[in-house]
């Protein structure tokens, strides 16, 4: 189904209308809904804590850092940033980094991997949003967090729960919906938006309110926090910069009128945004709850689109317009392919004991909540985030990774910047990326993905303790350096093999990434032995009746193999394909 557009206001004439000075008359046409970037806020925040300030002086502190910044020029760049707060040329590389991965369109003074100088606008727009803090799950008690000892940003409310737990608990009413992390990101926005303005406005000559004014390209900056529901740009949609002739510059206009616009628009998305989410709770309470066979727990599991079954956001395909989502499933598999994909950006969310391929490429990605499960990433632009995971196998071709808050997990990683590891990890293990698929050489020049740099082997550690996230670490704990990944040890390295039937066309061959000799020589040595054991195997001098024995507990072996690896889904099929050769190729020696 075609991607529709998001929801807009109500057709009625609103205040919206009225702050763009429309008649009513002509304001018949429902207005294109304001919504937060969830990228910057998804992708964009930094556990640096000379990044965050406090609230009761993030105004003011931001105000004398642009003023120390702005006498460099317009543009600013890792050493002058790193200079003025006050924090190591590292870090200050990766923010600048992080700024360019989430910015709308790309800035090519400040390039890709944010090597260059970021404009100065820009960059007060990111430090702000640092000190946004993320929702909470519902019901959680702040008070409770903060007496209640705590030994993992597992327990409570992000322990793994099976398809027929989850409808039976409803536990999702307890974590927030993509609609709830919206409108927490607009309430934000509501309340700073002031704040905001006088950052990016110039002073002019004038009085009161018309002192300090925005130029039409500094409100097209404010395009990094809000969206349009039509994908229109900011200020076409305002009617005192609409249809501004491109050889004749609009004329400034004064904070507050911005100001009123804007909050005209996020009181109405909020407005409509709550009445959906009250349609449908109470469409929910008025449903019946029988029992819950296993089929219909998995069937209600499988793939979405949108806003999956069971959360609170509206069931619009077109809700989420840029994201498809992956979630709560169990013990399967699941391809999804560029065609059924809706947007630029993946969330794979609790899914347990499954294998999953995103064979598409894309801009963003998240796995969230996830279990024994594979998961494959293809070809990723922007960012992938990994968060709060246990045991699961990630396979990512991508410019920038974020771990954060996992247990026991593998990355088999081709990434063109150092893995950034943040939060509370435990036994985490990195190693080289170990796939392809037919496409995949083009979906990585089609996203920007170097093949011939890869960082697995380099991350990027930061602090145990997110300033952003209430939930990752025990109240009053002081921050240390999180626990590092080690790299997984060469003859625990294989090959992970995509079945050729999921895309049997394609020029790529062959992992695009060079694989460091020592695991090439790793996989030297298995297939060597491979071939001693089939050789020594060929030259057994043994009578018919042992021939028969020997076969017999060479498939007894294999059918429990088979049972307990294939089905379950806990090795790689590449591991699977070698023990089956193995094994045909030596009963062939026996049955012929």
């Amino acid at each position: 189904m075609a991607d529709e557009p998001l929801d807009a206001s109500p057709s009625t004439p609103s205040a919206a209308a009225a702050a763009d000075g429309v008649s009513s008359s002509s304001a018949a046409a429902p207005a294109p809904a304001l919504r937060p970037r969830r990228e910057a806020f998804e992708h964009g925040l930094l556990p640096i804590p000379k990044l965050v300030f406090p609230e009761g002086t993030l105004t003011q502190t931001l105000a004398q850092l642009k003023e120390k910044l702005a006498s460099g020029g317009a543009r600013v760049g890792a050493t002058a940033l790193a200079e003025a707060l006050q924090i190591p040329a590292e870090q200050a590389a990766l923010a600048l980094g992080t700024l360019a991965a989430v910015l709308p369109a790309e800035d090519p003074a400040l390039g890709e991997d944010g090597a260059g100088e970021a404009d100065l606008r820009d960059v007060l727009l990111f430090l702000y949003i640092q000190s946004y803090k993320r929702l909470v799950p519902r019901g959680h008690s702040p008070a409770v967090a903060d007496v209640w000892p705590s030994t993992s940003a597992f327990d409570g409310c992000l322990s793994a729960l099976s398809p027929i737990q989850f409808i039976r608990c409803n536990s999702r009413r307890f974590m927030p919906s993509q609609a709830d992390e919206e409108a927490h990101q607009l309430s934000y926005l509501q309340k700073h938006i002031a704040n905001i303005l006088t950052l990016l406005a110039d002073s002019v000559d004038g009085e009161g309110d018309d002192s300090m004014v925005l130029t039409m390209e500094t409100f097209e900056h404010l395009g990094f926090l809000f969206q349009l529901s039509e994908g229109i740009p900011l200020s076409q949609a305002a009617s005192f910069f609409a249809n501004s002739d491109p050889d004749m510059p609009a004329a400034p206009v004064p904070a507050t009128l911005v100001h009123d616009w804007i909050l005209q628009h996020i009181a109405s998305t909020l407005e409509l945004m709550a009445e959906k989410s009250s349609t449908k709770e109470n469409s929910q309470l008025s449903a019946s709850d029988p029992d819950v066979t296993m089929s219909d727990a998995v069937t209600n599991t499988r793939i979405y689109s949108s806003s999956p079954t069971g959360t609170s956001a509206p069931n619009n395909a077109g809700y989420y317009r840029n994201t498809t989502f992956v979630e709560g499933l169990s013990k399967t598999s699941v391809l999804k392919q560029t065609s059924d994909m809706k947007g630029h950006s993946i969330k794979v969310l609790n899914c347990h004991d499954s294998v999953i391929y995103i064979l598409a490429p894309l801009k963003y990605a998240t796995v969230y909540g996830c279990s024994d499960t594979t998961i494959v990433l293809g070809a990723i632009g922007k960012v992938v985030k990994v968060e709060h995971c246990e045991r699961v196998q990630i396979i990512a071709a991508s410019r920038r990774i974020c771990i954060a808050n996992c247990r026991e997990c593998t990355f088999y990683l081709g990434v063109n910047h150092q893995p950034l590891i943040i939060g509370d990890n435990h036994k985490l293990q990195v190693a080289p990326f170990n796939t392809y698929y037919p496409q995949l050489g083009e979906h990585l020049t089609q996203v920007g993905v170097d093949p011939n740099v890869n960082k697995w082997d380099q991350p990027f550690v930061l602090g145990v303790v997110d300033p952003h996230d209430s939930l990752s670490h025990p109240a009053g704990v002081s921050d240390v350096q999180a626990e590092s990944a080690t790299c997984l040890d060469t003859d625990l390295f294989t090959n992970f093999l995509i079945p050729s039937w999921f895309e049997p066309q394609g020029p790529t061959k062959y992992n695009p990434f060079t694989l460091p000799e020592v695991y090439w020589a790793s996989q030297r040595k298995k297939h060597a032995s491979l071939e001693d054991i089939q050789k020594n195997i060929r030259e057994l001098e043994i009578d018919d009746n042992r021939k028969k024995e020997l076969a017999c507990a060479l498939h007894a072996q294999f059918k429990d193999w088979l049972y307990g690896e294939l089905i379950m889904f806990r090795c790689n099929y590449d591991d699977r394909l070698l023990f089956a050769f193995f094994y045909l190729s030596v009963v062939d020696q026996f049955v012929a």
